[in-house]
């Protein structure tokens, strides 16, 4: 089997614009639902190629759905030392795509989002364009350079994560940084703005958390 472009996982979280999100699927997405992540695709018309998680967040009628829908289904104990999105994230790596797309994994419990959101750092991921996106907000790391893609009055926030930022600087955004260095205690990256279709972010040193606010 070639492996898929992009895998999306879908998790038991907050979907704040699942229009926005369903524009932004593709036809060849692979597609998994960690536990309740599988109600999101159900809403969607969807059916996921693999569910997977303890699956105590879905009914069993829900699981029989996936399965009459060819979905595999990989069932783990409650007691785990991983959540289910580590679980999804873990076969979403060994299908060999290069990018991975993780649906519904901000807002909700503060502890599960942070959670979420540091899973990003994992080693495998460093060469793969791995984000979180709810349809209304893109959340990715920038290790040395990215361009964002949105429209005109976007908000980008640029958090240093896992230590000083160094020598980041921006283009085609409203409040410019050349070459500065941000701190985890400081707030001079948050809320800036697009000014085009496009903006680009570099840095010298360590890594950006970006967060890109689509306007409504």
């Amino acid at each position: 089997m070639l492996s898929p472009k992009r895998t999306v996982i879908f998790i038991n979280g907050r979907l704040r614009s699942p229009k926005r999100l369903a524009a932004l699927l593709r036809p060849d997405d692979w597609l998994i639902a960690a536990d309740g992540g599988l109600r999101h695709l159900r809403r969607l018309g969807l059916a996921p190629r693999l569910l997977i998680g303890d699956l105590d967040s879905v009914t069993e009628e829900e699981v029989r759905w996936a399965a009459e829908n060819c979905a595999e289904v990989r069932r783990y104990p409650r007691e785990k030392d991983a959540t289910d999105l580590e679980l999804a994230l873990a076969a979403a790596l060994q299908t060999g795509s290069r990018a991975i797309l993780l649906a519904a994994g901000l807002g909700g419990r503060l502890d599960q989002t942070l959670g979420n959101l540091g899973l990003l750092l994992r080693p495998e991921l460093a060469g793969l364009d791995a984000r979180l996106e709810d349809g209304r907000e893109e959340v990715f790391l920038i290790r040395e350079r990215a361009e964002i893609h949105g429209r005109k009055g976007d908000i980008v926030s640029l958090l240093p994560w896992n230590g000083p930022a160094e020598g980041v600087s921006t283009q085609a955004l409203r409040y410019p940084l050349r070459g500065e260095t941000l701190y985890p205690d400081s707030t001079r990256g948050i809320s800036n703005e697009m000014q085009g279709d496009a903006a680009d972010v570099w840095l010298r040193a360590g890594i950006l958390l970006c967060i890109h606010t689509r306007k409504r």
